[in-house]
């Protein structure tokens, strides 16, 4: 079929084919010549074809009917070319491509020369001559053909309108000395390469600026493919080059995206989130960045405004730049920063709007007129533009982010300020998400450390050292806690709790149960009866809370250890409710962790709570801890203990000392969990500092106790409480004797107080009364209350015994010498 591709605009020229076929046809269509390659195109000999009409080599009828339309085409417009299907003699189908072109001779009579060229081995027909001219140089896709030594031997259209340099000017010179913007060195290894292997390089990306467009930097893809001869000789290069900007910056900017969506907010840390920020953004998209917070943010409080009119006080909370030391800074990291009132910065905060600033440093901007330091950076550096973003969330502006360039050719522009205003309102939900945790997590700080004891007193009895290291996870401090707590007869109760969970409701749990044991403690409970108590106040507290909140259910499960050490007795009582073990260390460095009946967590019930009595010569160490300690250690429960028990067995080290050793020993990183730890050294009261005395239960002996505690006194120099002690045994002795039961025990304990006791077989509870000033009895009870510091009872194995405790009188103060006169002159 005869198809018409359209009449060239330029002179016809010979086909790029070495031997068409050629025919010359007359004016009605007649055969009159024939060459012998149309004789080997369509097996015809010039015998056979001349004088017919050339309509008999076709084979479609329907390009036997359009012959003549072609032909009247053809005279009008003085040529044709375009594709048809020939008979071969054999009968197959020949598809060729045609070109007419007019001749005449000189009596004035036309004919027409016919070429054609067999498709089927000769495709590049189609591409060759003008075709092939009109592609390579009209293409929209800039190409060029470099020569071996890569010098420019031919660029199309497209590469000079692109690279900005007239053709005249490229042509026999190389990349170098026309393209300045780029990186021709990397280019030209890329092509040094596909020469030397004849490996094509696809899709090779780089990025530079030409003299078409020498103020904005572009993106380029281009690809590499050797040109050889016949022979495989290497004629040269040819590469083909796509402006892919736009598709590099989409990339660019969903490649900044993910990234601040992975890197920010890794940390509920509000400075270090803001920090993030910045290292984000440098260097593929700013030079030097800043974030300013409000130091109220910081703090992890709202942002308090200021007077009318003021601007708060702002902090660095962000600095980065492309430059080691941020040398364009005049604010360094976490000081405070000052702004002019007409400065970008403000702008942003005060209207809450970003701002582009593309004229970064010129003279008519009123705000640099009283910021010289500003303005001497700016010059310093060729700052050339800048974005301002507030700092937004929630509603809530807590500060401002600036984003300058000034080595980045390019100034910021429209799409970059909306990048920017992404980039920082997802920095500001992490940002405000770390301001929540923080001022959360420094209200519950707050709250267990005013619940947890500020100063630990074990008297006589015990020396004590203590550590208390909030965890460093994400959900906030936990609800671990340690006491000490002085009970009667000099003795000491020590304890050490954990509560699940952390933050507020943890704290705030803690100090319940805290509160509850020094009530318990006060009762003189042992201390399995005091677990006892203590669970059943958790299972209340757990029933009358329980709601389908979480946070009702930080009491339940929570565990503790409590011991009671008596420096007379010189031996401790302990149980545990789901507490890890003590460890005991022995004067002579021996560690064990006593076997100690288990006791299950607090709030569960079901089992009792059993204790343990040990004996502790005096210097030895009892380390109470609670379980962060361990985790922090290692997962295996044996490595931490071994661990723990290699510090400790070091007795003779100052508690404060060994305390500090345990943790830095056992806590290489900052624990996921809360660590207490309490170490105490025991001592041990001698018979210097206790006396006692067995009494009969007769009403005779009540003068005999006064006067033997009389001379203990004077004896250790108490002078001054020999008659409120004598009044204290008159009354206690004589309760004991006509209510009580016999036998019956006197003791004085001197250490830092005085303690009288008073025990006897009898288990009822004496009773304090008030009595009228009719009565003439009842004021023994409520003589030793006056008395005394404070009194009570408490349960022993063989009934009870009543205390009363007086306070040791102070030393008497040396006056300091007077200074030698000197005599006058």
């Amino acid at each position: 079929m005869v198809s018409s591709e359209g009449i060239p605009s330029e002179p016809l020229r010979p086909l790029d084919e070495a031997d068409p076929g050629m025919a010359v046809l007359d004016a009605r269509g007649t055969i009159t010549a024939w060459t012998p390659a149309a004789e080997t195109l369509v097996g015809y000999r010039a015998a056979e074809v001349v004088g017919r009409s050339a309509e008999d080599l076709l084979t479609s009828p329907e390009d036997v009917s359009r012959a003549a339309t072609v032909g009247e085409q053809s005279r009008a417009q003085g040529g044709w070319s375009g594709l048809a299907t020939l008979r071969h003699r054999s009968g197959r189908p020949v598809e060729v491509g045609l070109r007419a072109c007019p001749l005449s001779d000189e009596h004035g009579r036309d004919s027409w020369l016919v070429t054609a060229v067999d498709l089927g081995k000769a495709p590049s027909w189609v591409l060759g001559g003008s075709v092939l001219e009109a592609f390579l140089t009209r293409s929209p896709l800039a190409m060029a053909v470099l020569s071996p030594d890569l010098r420019y031997v031919w660029i199309n259209d497209a590469l000079e309108r692109r690279g900005g340099v007239p053709r005249e000017e490229r042509l026999g010179r190389r990349l170098a000395d026309t393209l300045p913007g780029l990186d021709t060195d990397a280019l030209e290894a890329q092509m040094r390469q596909v020469l030397a292997t004849g490996n094509p390089v696809i899709d090779y990306e780089y990025r530079g600026w030409t003299l078409a467009d020498p103020q904005r930097e572009h993106a380029y893809s281009t690809s590499f493919f050797r040109l050889d001869d016949a022979d495989d000789n290497v004629m040269g290069l040819c590469y083909m080059v796509m402006d892919v900007t736009e598709r590099w910056r989409a990339r660019e900017r969903l490649t900044l995206i993910n990234e601040a969506g992975t890197r920010i907010g890794s940390t509920l840390d509000v400075e270090h989130t803001a920090q993030e920020l910045a290292d984000v953004a440098v260097p593929g998209f700013a030079d030097f960045v800043t974030v300013d917070l409000v130091e109220s943010v910081v703090r992890g409080e709202e942002p308090v405004p200021g007077p009318v009119g003021a601007l708060p006080v702002f902090r660095r909370s962000g600095l980065r730049s492309v430059s080691e030391g941020t040398p364009e800074s005049v604010v360094q990291r976490g000081e405070q920063v000052t702004f002019d009132k007409y400065a970008p910065f403000v702008r942003a905060f005060r209207t809450g709007e970003a701002l582009l600033d593309r004229k970064l440093g010129d003279r008519s901007s009123r705000w640099l007129e009283d910021d010289p330091a500003r303005v001497e950076k700016i010059r310093q550096f060729g700052m050339h533009s800048l974005i301002a973003v507030p700092v937004r969330a929630r509603g809530t502006i807590m500060g401002v982010a600036s984003f300058v360039r000034w080595r980045y050719p390019t100034s910021f522009e429209e799409d970059d300020l909306l990048l920017a205003e992404d980039l920082v309102s997802r920095a500001a939900l992490c940002v405000d998400n770390a301001r929540r945790y923080t001022r959360e997590h420094t209200a519950a700080l707050t709250l267990q450390r005013s619940l947890l004891p500020h100063a630990l007193r074990g008297g006589t009895a015990i020396e004590v050292a203590s550590r208390y290291l909030p965890s460093g996870a994400h959900d906030g401090v936990g609800g671990d806690w340690f006491d000490v707590i002085p009970l009667s007869g000099a003795r000491v109760a020590l304890i050490v709790g954990d509560v699940v969970g952390h933050g507020i409701n943890a704290a705030a749990t803690m100090g319940r149960l805290r509160t509850a044991v020094h009530t318990l403690a006060d009762m003189e409970l042992p201390p399995d009866e005091l677990l006892a108590h203590l669970d059943d106040l958790v299972m209340r507290l757990t029933e009358e809370e329980y709601r389908p909140e979480a946070s009702a259910i930080t009491v339940l499960g929570a565990t503790c250890l409590y011991a009671v050490y008596d420096p007379v007795a010189q031996r401790c009582t302990m149980a545990r409710a789901g507490h890890p073990p003590p460890a005991v260390v022995y004067p002579d460095g021996t560690v064990t962790f006593p076997d100690l009946p288990a006791g299950p967590p607090l709030g569960l019930g079901g089992l009792p709570f059993e204790s343990a009595e040990l004996e502790l010569p005096e210097g030895s160490l009892l380390a109470l801890y609670t379980d962060g300690l361990m985790s922090a250690c290692d997962a295996d429960i044996d490595v931490g203990l071994s661990c723990l028990r290699t510090v400790l067995a070091q007795p003779d080290l100052p508690l404060e000392s060994l305390s500090t050793a345990v943790l830095d020993n056992l806590l290489s990183s900052p624990p996921s969990d809360d660590v207490a730890l309490l170490i105490a050294r025991t001592h041990a009261l001698t018979s210097s500092r206790v006396v006692s005395w067995d009494l009969p239960s007769e009403p005779a002996i009540v003068g005999k106790a006064r006067s033997m505690a009389a001379r203990q006194l004077a004896e250790w120099g108490l002078e001054e409480l020999v008659l409120t002690t004598e009044l204290m045994v008159s009354e206690l002795v004589t309760n004991a004797i006509r209510h009580g039961a016999g036998p019956i025990r006197l003791r004085l304990i001197r250490h830092s107080v005085l303690i009288c006791e008073v025990a006897d077989a009898s288990s009822t509870s004496p009773r304090l009364r008030h009595p009228r000033t009719t009565d003439e009895g009842g004021r023994g009870l409520f003589l030793v209350a006056q008395l005394s510091r404070r009194w009570g009872t408490r349960y022993t194995e063989g009934g009870k015994l009543i205390w009363a405790e007086q306070d040791l009188p102070a030393p008497a103060q040396v006056p300091a010498e007077l200074p030698e006169q000197v005599p006058a002159r």
